[in-house]
Formats: C-alpha cells, structure tokens, sequence
C-alpha cells in the first residue's frame, strides 16, 4: 500500500524520519527507515512523503520518495 505524508523530521544518521499522514491529525508515524537513494538535503521538513507500507504493516513502512506540491 502505498500512503502520501507530510514529513515531521529526519535523522541523517540514522536515516530515520517521523511522518504524518496526509489529511490526518492523528496518524503520526516515528522512526521509518528512508530508501537511502533520497538525498539527505531534501529531506526537509514539510515536503511531502510517499510511504510503501507492505501489507499494510507500519512497523516496515519506509518513505520511498520526498517532493514539494
């Protein structure tokens, strides 16, 4: 499943970043793993996110592609 969010904050460390779902208040996701083909600098806060969520699973979600609308 795929999920559009908004990006909250990244760690350029551990490439890890805290989303939320687009459209919703509540849905806040910590600590996902980023594909590290996204470069660093444009993982910048407020950009929208593409998560893959594999079968609908969270806790392997994983932000695949960043961009600005």
């Amino acid at each position: 499943m795929l999920e559009v969010g908004i990006l909250k904050n990244f760690d350029g460390g551990t490439y890890k970043a805290g989303v939320q779902l687009a459209g919703s208040l509540t849905t806040y996701f910590d600590n996902l793993n980023v594909a590290r083909n996204i470069a660093s600098a444009e993982m910048v806060t407020g950009r929208h996110v593409i998560l893959a969520i594999p079968e609908g699973n969270p806790r392997d979600a994983v932000v695949i592609a960043v961009f600005t609308v």
